[in-house]
């Protein structure tokens, strides 16, 4: 369908955009979407392979919505960086809409949200936002629920499902809902009660092969009675792995090796580096060796997984996981769209959203551990990986290929992933701690304040959809009313529910009410600065904890009740209880508290930067949420607020007056507290000493906030 058949049908500044952007013609789903009533208002459900133009589908309605029907319109995604980069495609596609990106402060209104027009946000970010009753929801006329098929994430689906439940019982918004190929979309369609656009359209050809013998060989054909087409890879090596990094590579392309672990990708990255090495020109060497600098250089003292990531750049391959800082990240991922970068060895990170130039994509890893054993990863998050290769202004086909060992299983991979059709999600909302959480905050918003009104909430979710029998739900809401009675979250009058101030801000602070309960209990004693770190870690916030090593174990078995023991929890509520594990990670944020350097944090944890910042993180919320919770419970806050500033900087006690500038972290506040520089008294009074220690321009910089 052509652009120019719709004029009329869609406002003329989104016309003008599409030609601006030389879009002449609608994929088949955006044709479709607009048949089913994309500009009328209908809601619209889209199920179609990734790259297929399902975000254009999204923008348009979006558009409609600011333009011709004067509301605004709320573009909602389950990563921080899916929202920045659909953020800034809409910004450059229409500078002149008020557009707005909130994804941080979960314990915020973010009014100013209001002057705007167009606005991107995380799942969380709108659950916290609506937790703190924004005003201008009421404004919204468009709501797009990207990756929909999240609804089956165990960690991402119960929170995204409430949200879409709430927001439906609230507004008559139109609702579009993007998803990769799943085996039920036309169920979640008539949940939503919206059209069903399901296509296959894919703009790149994508070719799916397993890696056998030297070779490729792609089914055709019905099941178990394949027809194999052969291609034989251009590569000398004999391990399939890198056979498929040296075809790629000739044929001047880019690939992802997904992995089961970050060790895994870790180690693949090693063993293709040499592979890749050799095919790199000058001028890409040069642009890789400033690259490996600045990854390497990331913290101030680099780690050696920051000294081996830098390495394996400077041979055009790197290592991609949740254990890399967000900036390593950030710098790998733009070198590889900037073909610097020739082959990225990932774990599921790179699975979802993100455009990433990708000509092959190989799933190595079919199993991966789930704490207990070997488990096989589903076909829907196969197919999701699959979707990374082959990307529109890269590429005119791509290849998703997987390795079998044998003729046999070929033909079980070929089952079980090629040939499969796509599995359903299924709701995960049953689970308790969701529950508590959702429960609390429908309590505390004034949204629903009877135990009727809640299970009449909970039967219009997609769980009551899908089960309709709501008994064992029911039984879950009672236990969780009362448990919040107990813990003086919430009060009763007759039938009614309320929620007690500290309930209320238990729910804004967006924290766990057992971890809150916990916290709550640990504030009314007295505690020592170890007790306090124990009281952040042990919550369910700061899971998955560092291992526990002698001397966690042995500290965990000394610690005085002063210290802020735990209380006794019922198994079943707080599922695997590990405070020795707790307790270890409290011994890590002291080590960090006490200025220990990063590299031998790592090593001594057996842990990543990545994984250490995002501790730090987590328990710098946790250690504010305990404060907003002490002046409630009028006990002191003052060793918590140092305690939040020494987690922030990473610094001893004695730094925290020179840290109150900007531009002193815990690096120069070190330098000029040496240097006999104690407090911001001492930088006014020893100007020409604090220039010498920092330098000029530093310098001069902290005495203009003198």
């Amino acid at each position: 369908m052509d652009v120019a058949e719709a004029r009329g049908r869609i406002p003329y500044e989104v016309s003008e955009s599409l030609a601006a952007r030389g879009i002449m013609t609608f994929t088949e789903p955006q044709a479709l979407a607009l048949g089913k009533g994309l500009m009328d208002g209908r809601s619209i459900v889209v199920a179609s392979p990734t790259a297929s133009g399902k975000t254009l589908v999204a923008e348009m309605a979006c558009a409609n919505s600011i333009i011709a029907k004067r509301r605004k319109a709320l573009y909602i995604a389950p990563m921080r960086a899916l929202v920045s980069e659909k953020y800034s495609e809409f910004m450059a596609a229409y500078p002149y809409i008020k557009t707005a990106m909130s994804v941080g402060d979960l314990d915020s209104d973010d009014q100013w949200l209001s002057k705007y027009e167009m606005i991107f946000v995380s799942t969380e970010k709108l659950d916290s936002l609506m937790r703190h009753g924004v005003e201008w929801l009421g404004d919204v006329g468009c709501i797009v629920f990207d990756e929909i098929h999240m609804l089956g994430d165990p960690s991402r689906g119960p929170t995204l499902e409430l949200l879409i439940t709430k927001l439906r019982s609230m507004s008559g918004a139109q609702v579009i809902a993007l998803s990769a190929t799943i085996g039920n979309a036309d169920e979640i369609a008539k949940w939503i009660d919206a059209e069903l656009v399901q296509s296959n359209y894919r703009p790149v050809k994508l070719r799916k092969g397993i890696v056998y013998d030297s070779k490729v060989h792609y089914a055709s054909g019905k099941v178990g009675k394949e027809k194999w087409d052969v291609e034989a890879l251009d590569a000398r090596s004999g391990v399939p792995e890198t056979q498929v990094v040296e075809d790629t590579l000739n044929r001047k392309k880019q690939l992802i090796i997904f992995y089961s672990s970050r060790r895994n990708a870790e180690a693949g990255a090693t063993r293709i580096a040499p592979h890749v090495r050799t095919m790199l020109a000058a001028s890409e060497r040069e642009g890789l060796e400033r690259l490996s600098d600045r990854v390497l250089h990331v913290l101030d003292s680099p780690t050696q997984q920051c000294t081996r990531l830098s390495e394996l750049i400077k041979d055009g391959v790197a290592f991609h996981h949740a254990g890399l800082m967000n900036a390593q990240r950030s710098m790998i991922e733009d070198a590889c769209r900037g073909n610097l970068i020739k082959a990225i060895c990932s774990t599921t990170t790179l699975g979802l959203g993100i455009n990433m130039p990708a000509h092959t994509v190989l799933v190595r890893d079919i199993h991966r551990y789930d704490g207990t054993g070997s488990t096989s990863i589903g076909t829907n998050e196969v197919m999701q990986l699959f979707g990374r290769a082959g990307r529109p202004k890269y590429d005119t086909e791509g290849r998703a290929l997987l390795v079998a060992s044998s003729k046999e299983g070929m033909e079980l991979l070929s089952k079980r992933y090629m040939k499969a059709k796509p599995e359903p999600v299924d709701s995960g909302i049953g689970i308790a701690p969701v529950l508590r959480t959702h429960i609390l905050a429908f309590i505390a918003e004034d949204f629903l304040n009877t135990k009727e009104a809640i299970d009449a909430f909970l039967a219009k979710t997609f769980y009551g959809f899908q089960y309709r029998n709501m008994t064992d739900i029911k039984y879950k809401v009672s236990s969780i009313l009362r448990e919040l009675l107990e813990w003086e979250f919430i009060s009763q009058e007759g039938n009614a529910f309320f929620a007690t101030r500290l309930g209320k801000r238990v729910s804004e602070l967006y924290i766990d009410p057992l971890s809150a309960r916990q916290m709550a209990a640990s504030l009314s004693r007295e505690r020592d600065a170890i007790g306090n770190l124990f009281m952040l870690c042990n919550t369910l916030e700061m899971r998955p904890y560092v291992k526990a090593g002698e001397e966690a174990l042995a500290g965990y078995a000394m610690m005085s009740r002063v210290s802020g023991m735990p209380l006794d929890y019922d198994a079943e509520m707080y599922v695997a209880y590990e405070p020795e594990r707790a307790y270890a990670t409290a011994l890590m944020l002291r080590d960090w508290m006490d200025e220990k350097k990063e590299s031998a944090i790592v090593e001594k944890y057996s842990t990543t930067p990545g994984f250490i910042y995002n501790k730090l993180n987590n328990a710098g919320w946790l250690a504010y949420s305990a404060i907003e919770m002490a002046k409630i419970l009028h006990v002191s806050t003052h060793d918590l607020v140092n305690m939040n500033a020494r987690l922030k900087y990473g610094i001893m006690e004695e730094l925290l007056d020179l840290v109150r500038l900007r531009g002193i972290g815990r690096a120069r506040a070190r330098m000029l507290f040496s240097n006999g520089i104690e407090t911001v008294r001492d930088i006014k009074e020893n100007k020409d000493k604090v220039t010498r220690v920092l330098g000029k321009e530093v310098a001069q910089m902290v005495f203009d906030q003198l």
